[in-house]
C-alpha cells in the first residue's frame, strides 16, 4: 500500500541539518508537495535554524512546521505525530562526523542507535498497524566498510562497519529492519554515498576545504590523498529519497551513489582548480601571493580510514528510475558558487555553534 503524498504529513528528523533542510526544500520546490512538513531537530551544533529561512517564510502558515524535539525522546516524538497525524516519517538526524565519533562516540551511540530506536516505537505506537503509512530510515554506505581496488557495494554486500559512527549507523539499520520484520511496521532503509552541496556544515571535506582555500589556511588530506570516495549531489540525493516514499516497498534496502568515484586528493585539486576560475588566488589578499594548490597539506592519517567506497545504485535505478541529474563538475562547481554567495550563513554557522563545540569537545580530548 503506497504513502499518501498528496495532502498528508511528513515529519523530517533532523530538518535543520545538511541533507534534512535540502529535502525539505526539495519536497517543496521541486517535488510539488502539497501538504504539510514537520521539521524534527534538536538543534544541536550542526543544526540551523537560518538554513530554511526562506522556506519557513514562504510556506509556515500553510504546510511547513518547526518542533524542536530530541529523536531519543519517545514522549514528545509519539506526542508531535499525534498533533499533525503524521503519515510518513523521513529519519535523517544522526550524528555523522567519522573523526568526533572518534574522538567522543558516547553521542552517537545515544543518537544513532536510541534515537532510531525511539522514533520507530514512537511511528510504531502511533499507526498501531496501519500499511498506508511509511518510515524511511536514511543510512551510509559506510557500514559496509572497506573496498580493495575493484568491486562495489550492493544492498546484500554484508555489514563491516570500522568506526564507532559506522558502527551506530550499521546498528540502527539493523534495529529499523528488525522493525519491518517483527512488528510489521513499513520501513524502508537507503544507504547513500558522500553527500555535497549546499547548507553542509563546514566540518566536512568539501565545504571545509572551500572555506580553507578562501581563507589562506591549510587544506588538509589523510594519509597519501587516494582513499576514494562516491560523491553524491545532495539534490540527486534527496529525489531518491523522495522516489523511495512514493514506489519504494516497504521492507527494502535502495542503495543511492552518484557514480562518481574520486580520489580525496583530486577531490582538493578540483576545489583549487575552480576557485581559481572564480576566485582567482591573485586576487585573494589571504593568499598572499600564493595558489589555492599551495596550501595543500598532508597529514597523519585518520585510524581505521577506509580505502574505498562505491555504491552500486543499479536497484533504485531499476526498480524506481531514479538517477543522478548532476555530474561532479557542474555540482562542485554549484556548491562553491552557493558558499561565495552567502557569506551571512556561514558566519551564523561558525559564530553560534562551530567554534563552541570545537572548544567543548574537539580541543579538549586532544
Amino acid at each position: 500500500m503506497k504513502v499518501n503524498l498528496s495532502g498528508g504529513s511528513i515529519l523530517v528528523t533532523g530538518g535543520a541539518g545538511f541533507i534534512g533542510s535540502n529535502f525539505i526544500r526539495y519536497a517543496f520546490e521541486r517535488a510539488g508537495f502539497k501538504g504539510r512538513i514537520i521539521n524534527y531537530d534538536k538543534l544541536t551544533y550542526a543544526g540551523n535554524p537560518a538554513s530554511l529561512k526562506d522556506v519557513a517564510a514562504k510556506y509556515g502558515k500553510r504546510a511547513y512546521s518547526f518542533v524542536k524535539g530530541d529523536v531519543c525522546d519517545y514522549s514528545k516524538a509519539l506526542r508531535t505525530l499525534k498533533k499533525y497525524r503524521v503519515s510518513a516519517i523521513v529519519h535523517f538526524a544522526a550524528e555523522s562526523h567519522v573523526d568526533r565519533s572518534i574522538c567522543g562516540p558516547k553521542d552517537f551511540i545515544e543518537t544513532n542507535v536510541h534515537g532510531t530506536f525511539s522514533m520507530l516505537e514512537a511511528a510504531r505506537n502511533f499507526w498501531s498497524g496501519r500499511k498506508d503509512v511509511r518510515f524511511h530510515h536514511i543510512s551510509t554506505d559506510e557500514v559496509y566498510g572497506s573496498l580493495g581496488r575493484t568491486g562495489s557495494f550492493s544492498e546484500t554486500t554484508p555489514y563491516d562497519p570500522r568506526s564507532p559512527y559506522s558502527a551506530s549507523k550499521a546498528s540502527s539499520d539493523h534495529i529499523a529492519r528488525a522493525y519491518f520484520h517483527t512488528y510489521g511496521l513499513p520501513v524502508s532503509v537507503s544507504n547513500c554515498s558522500n553527500n555535497y552541496g549546499p547548507y553542509h556544515y563546514p566540518e566536512k571535506l568539501i565545504p571545509l576545504l572551500i572555506l580553507n582555500a578562501l581563507e589562506g589556511k591549510d587544506l588538509p588530506v589523510y594519509g597519501d590523498g587516494k582513499n576514494v570516495r562516491d560523491w553524491l549531489y545532495v539534490e540527486d540525493h534527496c529525489a531518491a529519497v523522495w522516489e523511495i516514499l512514493r514506489e519504494g516497498r516497504p521492507g527494502e534496502t535502495y542503495n543511492v551513489g552518484g557514480n562518481c568515484e574520486k580520489k580525496n586528493i583530486d577531490v582538493v585539486k578540483d576545489i583549487c582548480r575552480l576557485l581559481e576560475s572564480v576566485r582567482p588566488s591573485a586576487a585573494n589578499p589571504a593568499l598572499k601571493g600564493r595558489k589555492y594548490s599551495d596550501l595543500i597539506t598532508f597529514v597523519k592519517d585518520r585510524p581505521g580510514h577506509d580505502l574505498r567506497y562505491a555504491i552500486n545504485s543499479s536497484k533504485i535505478r531499476r526498480e524506481l528510475g531514479w538517477k543522478p541529474a548532476h555530474n561532479f563538475e557542474d555540482g562542485l562547481r554549484s556548491t562553491i558558487n552557493w558558499y561565495l554567495r552567502n557569506p551571512a550563513w556561514l558566519a551564523v554557522v561558525r559564530k553560534a555553534a562551530y567554534a563552541v563545540w570545537l572548544d567543548k569537545n574537539y580541543r579538549r580530548r586532544k
